[in-house]
């Protein structure tokens, strides 16, 4: 990254005595207040899986877990007051600006923890028992700041076991066969062919930026990602966006616009939708609430001409579920242990089966029972290898997401064309651009 400007986190706290178990030398008699974000993981798998294994190591440290569904309205003006937790997973639809916080020197620098031998095995260090992409996608102005905890991936969710029973093809391998298939559905009169969460428009929007940078290659959100004039007229994007605009038009879930995720998602659970845009986090959300025979499953985008830049089987995948630690929390040593934790193997490899979505850590799968939908994400993910997307505009500048999103919701609605869809976007993006104040950063 290349950012513009210079600023870092709070000055790094003095360890205490060192030891095999507590190699950071954390204080044994501060507590660490750790908060989850309570969506599709809810916050058992902390509860039940990493505070009891990071208690083998520190049995007198006392966690303090709370569980939230609004991150932003809980935690920020804690982080605004000077008294941050020391752990922040920051998900979900109301998540902080990430941007924000660096900008603010709000996070805790966590190369701490790469350079930390892993929890496993003290001769490898913490950073080479996780995924590359990680560090890259935590780092801002040089410093390790966010540790994504998930290797998060997109696709188009379906019933594997309504597919089979009524014959539909489960792998559109070209548009004509995508849309062909929406319009079986379609005319077979038993279901609406597709929907996304109407009230958060980011989960289609994604995909529109996914089937751009399928057609234009991957510097099409790069140059998005990079605030470039012009980015969003681009043609690959036009094309993306006018694609799923017609699909809006023809075979959406009636009254979309005003369902959020659980609600479209329990449509598809009762057999009102067949095709639902999501992350990989769906299945473990949906636990409980889909049928015990739903069988998900999922497939990526289809190629849109012969002339796509990205083959078939490219995926948006990235790390996901942001953990932080508050740089000005009472115990930022404390909290940088937690994640320590759990980034160990066993923790990842309760993590992955109890919530269904593939870890960071190296092997962290292996030998682990799998569920269909989880299965079928990850065979997603392996056939893709090095042809993943993802784009960082939500993570940089949040203003210039809830625009995009806001922009979106529009497009699908009609209420916008594809030129002033792409001209109200670009207008943001060039005052973002403009503005001195926020902290710029570039992807190479």
């Amino acid at each position: 990254l290349a950012p513009a400007g210079d600023s870092g986190p709070a000055q790094a706290p003095t360890a205490g005595a060192k030891s095999a178990n507590n190699p950071l030398g954390i204080p044994q008699d501060k507590p660490v207040e750790v908060v989850i974000f309570d969506g599709g993981f809810g916050d058992k798998y902390f509860t039940d899986i990493h505070k009891p294994l990071f208690r083998t190591k520190h049995p007198k440290v006392e966690i303090k877990e709370t569980a939230t569904k609004e991150v932003a309205k809980t935690l920020q003006p804690r982080l605004a007051g000077g008294a941050p937790p020391e752990v922040i997973h920051n998900s979900g639809a109301n998540a902080m600006d990430v941007g924000a916080l660096v900008q603010d020197n709000q996070l805790y620098d966590l190369r701490t923890l790469l350079d930390a031998p892993s929890w496993d095995d003290p001769n490898v260090k913490v950073r080479d028992t996780i995924s590359p992409n990680v560090i890259e996608w935590g780092t801002f102005e040089g410093k390790f700041q966010v540790m994504a905890y998930t290797n998060g991936v997109w696709g188009m969710w379906y019933s594997q076991k309504l597919f089979k029973e009524e014959g539909w093809p489960t792998a559109p391998k070209t548009w004509e066969e995508f849309t062909g298939l929406l319009e079986t559905i379609k005319k077979s009169g038993k279901m609406a062919p597709f929907t996304y969460a109407g009230k958060h428009p980011f989960y289609i929007y994604e995909t529109i930026l996914t089937l751009a940078a399928k057609i234009g290659g991957k510097d099409v959100l790069k140059n998005i990602d990079n605030l470039e004039d012009g980015a969003w007229s681009a043609e690959p994007v036009k094309q993306a966006a006018a694609a799923f605009q017609e699909i809006g038009a023809k075979y959406l879930l009636p009254g979309t616009a005003g369902l959020d995720h659980v609600q479209t998602q329990t449509a598809q659970n009762k057999g009102k939708v067949a095709i639902l845009p999501c992350g990989v986090w769906l299945e473990n959300e949906q636990k409980g609430t889909a049928p015990a025979d739903f069988d998900y499953g999922v497939f990526p985008l289809p190629d849109f001409t012969s002339s796509d830049a990205l083959p078939y089987g490219t995926v948006h995948a990235r790390p996901g579920e942001d953990f932080m630690v508050g740089a000005k929390s009472p115990n930022p040593l404390g909290g940088v242990e937690v994640l320590r934790a759990m980034l160990s193997k066993e923790a990842a490899a309760k993590f992955v089966q109890a919530v269904s979505t593939p870890s960071i850590v190296k092997g962290a799968a292996e030998g682990v029972p799998l569920s269909p939908g989880l299965k079928s994400a990850i065979a997603m993910l392996d056939a893709a290898g090095d042809n993943t997307t993802f784009f960082r505009l939500r993570q940089w500048y949040l203003p210039m997401h809830d625009e995009v999103a806001a922009a979106t919701g529009q497009l699908m609605n009609g209420r916008l064309t594809v030129d002033k869809w792409a001209e109200r976007i670009q207008k943001k993006a060039a005052g973002i651009k403009a503005d001195s104040s926020v902290t710029k950063y570039t992807r190479d």
